[in-house]
């Protein structure tokens, strides 16, 4: 499988890991683009985005898997243009710069852990 974009975790805001359990999503944003946005998203390396994200890939956060099942309309230029995304886990997608997956599991967001799309 070839890798379309791959991150590490660079930081965890404070309350990031409330939204990911109270609202089943997590925001994904490059490293240092926001500073004012540190506490509510996970951070991470700056990288490309080697493909488009699609219904069908693969996430991986550390060594849990999830597929994609929606991929919103802006996601793919978000992720292009400062890495920016929310991504929900086991529920509904409906805005524009949303990722849904489905997992077995809530995701473990911990600093060094990678995200990988594929």
């Amino acid at each position: 499988m070839e890798v379309k974009y791959e991150v590490q975790i660079t930081a965890v805001g404070k309350d990031a890991r409330t939204f990911l359990y109270s609202n089943k999503s997590f925001i994904l944003m490059d490293e240092n683009l926001r500073p004012n946005l540190a506490d509510m998203v996970v951070q991470h390396t700056v990288s490309e985005l080697k493909e488009d994200i699609a219904v069908g890939d693969k996430m991986q956060v550390g060594n849990t898997d999830f597929t994609i099942e929606k991929v919103g309309s802006t996601v793919n230029a978000n992720l292009r243009d400062g890495g920016h995304c929310t991504v929900v886990v086991n529920g509904n997608a409906n805005m524009p710069g949303q990722i849904a997956v489905k997992g077995s599991v809530i995701p473990r967001l911990r600093p060094g852990d990678t995200i990988k799309f594929f």
